[in-house]
């Protein structure tokens, strides 16, 4: 990726973070990455392209600021799956400005169908690397099981996110509650496991 481009995505992730999808106008976005707005439509070609290389912009930073968290892959599953989940927890700007980008278009995609369909297949792909290490953590357990445990703690995560962000729930309490909650879901998996 050149760095204007970059740079342009950057601006992007800030601007929805900060003013929303509606808020984001070319003008808005050519001032924040410091490029004209003939560069960004050249790159882009319209905001229905802006938005949908944003989102996948974000997923890829969120990739790199978690992988770069990571100093060693814990070779206790519980603890990967605990790892995976809370580095979405970081008090950093760059988290905090994904993910309220992130829900800021997650919240426009219920107006944007071309964006949903994107905004779905990331969040599958989200869900599928959580049911990988529930898989793991409880080898036994039913796939459909192991999935929707994915879904609900992806969902929790997402909601404490938003909590957090807003000021509504202390850092460390947002943590307290997931890893509660990956407790109750890996319990649930051994249950329907030794049920079998």
């Amino acid at each position: 990726m050149t760095d204007r481009r970059r740079a342009i995505l950057t601006g992007a992730a800030r601007v929805i973070a900060r003013r929303g999808v509606r808020g984001l106008r070319v003008a808005d976005l050519a001032a924040e990455a410091g490029v004209s707005t003939a560069l960004i439509y050249y790159h882009f070609k319209d905001r229905p392209g802006i938005l949908r290389h944003a989102l996948a912009f974000i997923g890829d930073r969120a990739d790199r600021y978690t992988e770069g968290q990571v100093t060693a892959r814990p070779s206790d599953p519980r603890q990967l799956l605990e790892q995976t989940l809370l580095l979405e927890f970081q008090d950093l700007p760059e988290v905090r400005e994904n993910s309220t980008a992130w829900g800021e278009l997650r919240a426009h995609s219920v107006f944007d169908p071309e964006l949903r369909e994107e905004l779905a297949a990331a969040g599958a792909a989200w869900v599928a690397e959580v049911a990988g290490h529930l898989a793991v953590l409880c080898p036994a357990a039913p796939a459909g099981a192991v999935t929707a445990a994915a879904e609900r703690l992806t969902a929790l995560l997402e909601g404490l996110s938003v909590r957090w962000l807003s000021g509504l729930l202390p850092l460390e309490h947002a943590r307290g509650l997931l890893r509660e909650a990956i407790g109750v879901e890996t319990g649930r998996l051994s249950s329907l496991t030794a049920a079998n």
